[in-house]
């Protein structure tokens, strides 16, 4: 069976169902999504370059960005070293909560972007925006998109948590000619894969996530592959 993928609004309204018929709080997502985050990265760069460098994570105001903030604490219990840009903090006590808990686990915030160290770092993650990104890409994002633009993929591998920010959910890579485009190495779909996952020709998709419950995966058709065992991310593209 076809694995399917997900219009925006479609998991946008799966989302709330989660939320709203099935009664999963924000954070209980949030902390499995970026678990399985952090689990794809470290099943993905397993060498000593990736763990004696920085995995610099930039994280944005929503949601995305929180599963960004909650990798990177998984990713130092896993023996990385995170940095973490944070251009724009996302509001409420949630997003407080998991900056407290970065700080408390020693990861350090950058004052900005230009206080980042590219020769430290190897593995990037964009944690910047998900399936409810609408564009244009606000001022405050812009120069970071750039950057994402230009990593040389020799030096850098650059990490996308569900949607490649700047891409349109569906139609994938912008084609306005002002949007950069980036072109991740590692592309972690969450609940089930977007349809902008079609455009994906990095190393490694993997599926994360693994919260679904089998109603809710039957009444929208998802067709979920199994995970083995007790695996929080399960690779789309061996």
């Amino acid at each position: 069976m076809t694995l399917k993928l997900l219009s925006q609004q479609e998991a946008i309204t799966i989302d709330q169902e989660l939320f709203n018929e099935y009664a999963f709080s924000v954070d209980q997502l949030m902390e499995l999504a970026g678990l399985s985050v952090a689990v794809s990265i470290a099943k993905s760069y397993d060498d000593a370059a990736s763990k004696d460098h920085s995995v610099l994570v930039i994280c944005g105001p929503g949601n995305n960005g929180g599963d960004g903030l909650v990798a990177a604490r998984h990713l130092k219990l896993f023996g990385y070293k995170p940095l973490i840009l944070y251009p724009k903090a996302g509001k409420g006590q949630l997003f407080e909560n998991l900056v407290t808990q970065c700080n408390k686990m020693d990861i350090p915030f950058l004052a900005d972007f230009n206080s980042i160290k590219w020769n430290d770092v190897k593995i990037v993650v964009d944690a910047l925006f998900g399936f409810s990104f609408r564009p244009p890409v606000r001022a405050e994002f812009s120069e970071v998109l750039k950057k994402l633009s230009t990593l040389n993929p020799n030096e850098h591998k650059l990490v996308c948590v569900d949607i490649p920010s700047g891409w349109h959910v569906e139609n994938g890579p912008s084609t306005d000619g002002q949007t950069p485009v980036i072109q991740p190495d590692c592309l972690v779909s969450l609940t089930a894969p977007k349809t902008c996952a079609t455009h994906f020709t990095g190393s490694y998709h993997w599926l994360g996530g693994r919260f679904v419950p089998p109603s809710l995966a039957a009444k929208y058709g998802l067709n979920l592959p199994e995970y083995p065992g007790t695996e929080q991310a399960l690779r789309l593209n061996n």
